[in-house]
C-alpha cells in the first residue's frame, strides 16, 4: 500500500495496524516513494550461559602483567602518574 505524507499524518492509527499485521505500508512525497512503515520484532531475550563453550582461557591469563608488557600494553610511562593506572586513582 502506498499514501502520500497528508494522507499518512491522518491516518497514522491506521496504517500503523496495517503495518503490524505485515502489510508493506510505503509513504511517498511528490508520488515518491521515501519511507516503508514496517512492523519492529520483538528482540529476544538472551539466556545465561548461552555462550558457554565458545570462549577458551589459555593458562595464566589472568597472571599479572611484566613491567615489559604493561608498558608495551599502556605506552611509555611518560606523562603518567605513578599508580594511576595500576590502582586505579590517581596520586595527589
Amino acid at each position: 500500500m502506498e499514501v502520500n505524507i497528508h494522507e499518512a499524518k491522518s491516518r497514522l492509527s491506521q496504517l500503523i495496524q496495517r503495518a503490524l499485521t505485515g502489510e508493506e505500508v510505503v509513504i511517498a512525497k511528490a508520488g515518491k516513494p521515501v519511507v516503508k512503515l514496517v512492523r519492529v520484532e520483538p528482540k529476544s531475550k538472551r539466556s545465561l550461559g548461552s555462550a558457554a563453550g565458545t570462549i577458551e582461557f589459555t593458562e595464566g591469563w589472568d597472571a599479572p602483567m611484566s613491567e615489559a608488557e604493561l608498558e608495551e600494553f599502556l605506552g611509555s610511562p611518560k606523562g603518567r602518574r605513578a599508580g594511576s593506572v595500576l590502582r586505579g586513582f590517581p596520586k595527589k
